[in-house]
């Protein structure tokens, strides 16, 4: 770890070695005598640390020093408290989500503010320490909320079209917020919030001569029941009213798996939603992101092809739909969502007017046997581990 001042780059300052190489999101004391920081091993299992500039002890802080958790804990953002006594940050430590807390660095405890159901996407301590800003996935929409850094209420939440808002970043005199925004309307497109006034301001507009971007149909949430009872949620975008009668449905899976389906810009979609009067569904299906860590791990190993069966009552969603035609579905993905797209074609071939795959994983253990060496154990903790003679089978199998 290097301090390295910008105006004066020829003199950097060594500070300390780091082991392994998941370090991350390093954020001043307002004082400037400590660091914090992230150490990650994985996406599900993070530590937090304190750096002393003076003397250039590292101290680990969640979990605290000769803590053992029972399960990995991911955490994020850490930053410091305007008295230096405390870490603000988000983790998943005691519950499904990544929550907004109050890290107390004497004592160790945690307290919790904000939405208790829902990730918290980022956190942004304003320059003088008196507001938080943070970015929530409600259900796969970005949604932006102030708090007041000393008593953890709620004090604005500007009203902003339905889509993902991203890259919160303070004035440095902390009285105004920008931040990006995807919406329907457009690809990131550059906003400010003025919490004392609560108003916002779009600074840029994406053009394209001919089209009015205005118009683009917004993505509308939906959710399902699986076979096992589960509720699954999705986007579904409609054509314009102007398009009679039931209307073929393009389903349009996500890849990770640990991604996430999200509304914001349809770009090419918008010809075959505007155009061609076709609906365009995104389902997230179990493995997805934002609807708590259980969730995320519901199609580990063996239980791959319950994702797949997750379409399968997707499908009975559309059949039921009455502005939609259950004999004109195509299924389309790529990466992750390939895979889903092939398995699909062939778990529900009767039911399916096509099938598109961009480069997917058509078979799991020459993915896990070519791919990279330094994301094969992470991905064979999510599909399985080939070596092993039973689950080399199954995956052969599926």
């Amino acid at each position: 770890m290097t301090l390295l001042d910008p105006l004066d780059p020829a003199h950097p300052r060594a500070l300390m070695r780091l082991p392994g190489t998941g370090w991350d999101e390093f954020a001043f004391a307002f004082d400037d005598r400590r660091i914090a920081m992230i150490d990650a091993r994985s996406v599900s299992d993070t530590e937090v640390y304190v750096y002393e500039m003076d003397g250039g002890k590292r101290t680990r802080v969640l979990p605290r020093e000769g803590e053992t958790p029972a399960h990995p804990i991911a955490s994020s953002a850490p930053q410091f408290s305007r008295d230096g006594k405390s870490l603000f940050l988000t983790t998943d430590r005691d519950g499904e989500f990544q929550r907004a807390a109050r890290l107390d660095l004497a004592s160790g405890a945690l307290e919790y503010f904000g939405p208790a159901e829902w990730d918290v996407e980022e956190l942004s301590v304003s320059p003088d320490g008196k507001s938080i800003a943070m970015v929530i996935n409600e259900a796969g929409v970005g949604t932006l909320r102030i708090y007041d850094a000393d008593t953890r209420r709620e004090i604005a939440a500007p009203a902003l079209p339905t889509g993902r808002v991203s890259g919160i970043d303070w004035r440095p005199d902390a009285s105004e917020l920008a931040f990006n925004l995807q919406s329907a309307q457009g690809p990131s497109e550059v906003w400010s919030f003025v919490p004392a006034s609560r108003t916002t301001v779009q600074w840029t507009q994406n053009q394209v001569p001919g089209l009015d971007a205005r118009q683009f149909a917004s993505a509308q949430p939906i959710a399902w029941q699986s076979f096992d009872g589960r509720t699954i949620h999705g986007f579904v975008t409609r054509p314009p009213a102007r398009f009679a009668g039931k209307r073929p449905v393009v389903i349009d899976i996500h890849g990770g798996p640990e991604g996430q389906s999200r509304p914001g810009f349809n770009g090419r979609w918008n010809y075959l939603i505007d155009q061609m009067g076709v609906a365009i569904v995104e389902p997230n299906v179990r493995g997805s992101l934002g609807y708590g860590k259980t969730f995320v791990g519901l199609d580990n190993g063996r239980l791959r092809e319950d994702s797949v069966k997750d379409i399968g009552t997707l499908l009975d969603w559309v059949a039921k739909d009455p502005a939609l035609d259950a004999t004109r579905v195509v299924v389309v993905g790529g990466s992750y969502g390939g895979y889903m797209s092939l398995a699909v074609a062939t778990r529900y071939r009767d039911r399916m007017a096509g099938a598109v795959d961009v480069v997917g994983i058509a078979h799991f253990v020459t993915f896990l046997e070519n791919t990279e060496s330094y994301r094969r154990d992470l991905r064979r903790v999510e599909y399985g581990d080939e070596r092993d003679p039973a689950m080399r089978a199954f995956l052969t199998s599926i």
